[in-house]
């Protein structure tokens, strides 16, 4: 009976020690994300400001865009969250106004995610302004109204605006967020310092635990 007692303890102590050890270490400055040499200017008073850099093209966002939507969810009033469409070439211009242009119309919590799946479901490129406006006009959106707003002055001044945020920012690639105008992360920065992720949805959820602590660390350095 002594024996099995001892066994039991050893155990329990053994767990315990395995639970220690893997317990997540704090995220490193230059390692899991990095600091702003100039923190840019956010427009969310006292809550935390987190923005997304992303584009429709990129599967990598496309992978995170879920587990990101979880995440906001699950953060409700405590965060402001944004997204900005990058820049990269003509090719992709028209996803860029796609996004903004929902934006301008309050279309993109209906429209996203069905952007995405379009892209990278259905292998619908939307890298021509017709191919674009048919996407739409399939969703119930007003063609017209569509065009007019995607052709737009406003849709133009945000797209001006996103890519003076990615010099900003310093965004060379994405996805990549943003806390506070403070600090950035992404998915293959989380891992850095534990190199311990297997797969993408991993490589996610990593960078999802070091945004808490970020949105954690922000929020106590403006009190």
């Amino acid at each position: 009976m002594r024996f099995l007692k001892n066994i039991l303890i050893a155990a329990a102590l053994c767990t315990a020690a395995m639970g220690v050890s893997a317990s997540p270490a704090e995220p490193k400055n230059g390692v899991e994300y990095e600091t702003l040499p100039t923190p840019q200017a956010t427009e969310a008073g006292k809550k935390i400001e987190v923005t997304e850099f992303f584009a429709y093209y990129c599967p990598h966002c496309n992978v995170l865009e879920p587990q990101l939507a979880a995440w906001v969810k699950k953060q409700g009033d405590n965060i402001v969250f944004k997204r900005v469409h990058v820049s990269r070439d003509d090719s992709v211009a028209p996803q860029q106004r796609l996004f903004f242009t929902l934006q301008a119309m309050g279309l993109v919590d209906k429209l996203h995610t069905g952007v995405f799946h379009a892209m990278h479901v259905e292998r619908n490129r939307l890298n021509t302004d017709d191919a674009v406006f048919d996407f739409v006009a399939k969703q119930g959106v007003d063609r017209q109204k569509f065009i007019d707003t995607y052709r737009s002055m406003g849709v133009s001044a945000r797209v001006r605006r996103a890519d003076a945020m990615m010099q900003g920012y310093n965004v060379t690639f994405w996805p990549m967020i943003a806390i506070d105008g403070r600090y950035i992360t992404s998915p293959s920065q989380a891992d850095q310092g534990s190199k311990s992720a297997k797969n993408e949805e991993q490589l996610n959820a990593q960078a999802l635990s070091v945004m808490d602590v970020l949105v954690a660390k922000a929020k106590a350095e403006k009190k």
